[in-house]
């Protein structure tokens, strides 16, 4: 003890343990003693009587446990160049503050030092702790609990179970540990607006927000980058290489998912997981490097599997029970677009859009509208094309008209303003009398000023 305590001079509180370690020992020192033939603590036994009778019965003593003089190691960084860094995957309660497990023994549940567990803030003490926000706020009494040890710069293990008083088992109170611990929450843009709306205590303890690009512009500045970043993917992943119409065909989805031809999506998921389905058809024609036509089909086979709602719009129209003209002219009638979104598929639904004239006041009446399947956006859209007509033409004299315009075969509700210049076209047609190919479809908003 004496060699122990000159070792750890310099920590007060490894030498006051190793006081109490030897006054412990001293009071128990015949778990120490280790009779002749025996194991520490001696045994003692049983037989039968010189009649047969029952003499003694006597089991052996339990051997005395030495598991309160262990150590136990709850967290060990010594072989770490550098600070700690830990992703917390599943952040229950326990799992982020640690927890006190218990044994059963006769009936009855007890624990010791020894069953002390660590958590993931205990792991990243002095590092990092990365944590998917949506996660952490689904767990009960984690988020609340981390913000309490993140604000008191101390780390409690607690059940929950003595937290809340829900039971009444003997438990240890393992003393308070300092937390130094840098937390990134990770998540999408509007769980962190609403978090900041909502919890006051979420913008005084998370005071530095990143807010990553989704999309990088597309150009010749970002094209090899893009390259890169296919052959890099490919070569972790184990996949064969890209030839160069295969990458441009892969840069080419990529602006697809961020809708728009000049932007290039960094949704990584997503582009690897077009990579991995290119070279499954590239194997399965035996090729050793993945073309053009590899990325197409995988494109293709992405389409096929979630597009069953389009082919059987497409269906519909084919047969007649959607009045859809793709040929020819009409005057007054127009094709607009609606998109729906399945998923992470998008795909464009044709809706007739049709314009009446007659002679009124002035008067355009949206039936969508009047009808409240016309969502406010819509709504916005029809007045602003009315603010357009009003000014168009009459700045002189009131209009002596009064125009409908609907959605043909729709039933489930209209939105957003996208139709506004649609439902123009249909109108002017109505008005002049002048044909709209009905071969086109049309989809955009128009102001007040007539700009689409």
């Amino acid at each position: 003890m004496d060699d122990l305590r000159a070792r750890y001079a310099d920590l007060a509180d490894v030498t006051a343990h190793l006081d109490t370690v030897q006054e412990d020992m001293i009071e128990n020192a015949r778990d120490f003693m280790r009779p002749e033939g025996g194991r520490p603590g001696g045994e003692t036994g049983g037989g039968m009587g010189p009649q047969g009778g029952l003499a003694a019965i006597a089991g052996p003593s339990p051997a005395p446990s030495f598991a309160r003089y262990q150590a136990n190691v709850i967290v060990a960084n010594g072989a770490a160049e550098g600070a700690p860094i830990v992703y917390e995957d599943h952040p229950i309660h326990p799992n982020l503050m640690g927890r006190i497990e218990h044994q059963s023994q006769y009936g009855a549940l007890v624990t010791d030092f020894n069953l002390i567990r660590p958590g993931a803030l205990h792991r990243a003490n002095g590092g990092y702790l990365i944590v998917e926000a949506r996660k952490l706020l689904m767990q009960p009494f984690a988020w609340e609990e981390l913000k309490r040890a993140l604000r008191a710069r101390e780390l409690r293990i607690e059940s929950l179970g003595q937290l809340y008083s829900l039971v009444s088992i003997v438990s240890l109170e393992p003393e308070s540990i300092s937390l130094d611990v840098k937390v990134v929450l990770l998540g999408d843009p509007q769980l962190y607006y609403l978090l900041c709306r909502f919890d006051p205590e979420f913008g005084e303890l998370f005071k530095i927000p990143v807010d990553f690009e989704d999309r990088m512009p597309r150009d010749e500045g970002t094209a090899r980058p893009f390259a890169r970043l296919v052959a890099t993917t490919a070569r972790q992943a184990g996949l064969r290489p890209f030839d160069k119409a295969a990458v441009a065909k892969v840069m080419d989805r990529a602006a697809r998912l961020a809708e728009d031809g000049e932007r290039l999506s960094t949704h990584l998921a997503s582009i690897s997981d077009l990579l991995r389905e290119a070279d499954y058809w590239a194997g399965e024609r035996r090729r050793r490097t993945v073309t053009v036509k590899d990325v197409r089909d995988a494109v293709a086979a992405q389409i096929r599997r979630s597009d069953r709602l389009r082919e059987r719009v497409l269906e519909e129209i084919a047969r007649g029970t959607i009045l859809i003209d793709s040929t020819g002219a009409a005057v007054g009638q127009i094709n607009g677009l609606a998109v729906w979104q399945l998923g992470g598929f998008a795909f464009g639904r044709p809706c007739r859009i049709t314009a009446r004239i007659a002679l009124g006041r002035g008067e355009v009446v949206d039936i969508e509208r009047e009808v409240a399947l016309g969502g406010p956006l819509h709504s916005k859209g029809m007045l602003i094309l009315q603010g357009f007509l009003a000014a168009r033409f009459a700045t002189r004299r009131p209009m002596s008209l009064k125009a409908s315009l609907v959605f043909e075969q729709s039933y489930g509700g209209v939105d957003g303003d996208s139709a506004s210049s649609a439902e123009l076209y249909a109108l002017l047609s109505g008005l002049s009398g002048v044909p709209i190919r009905q071969g086109l479809a049309v989809t955009g908003s128009v102001n007040q000023l007539g700009q689409l």
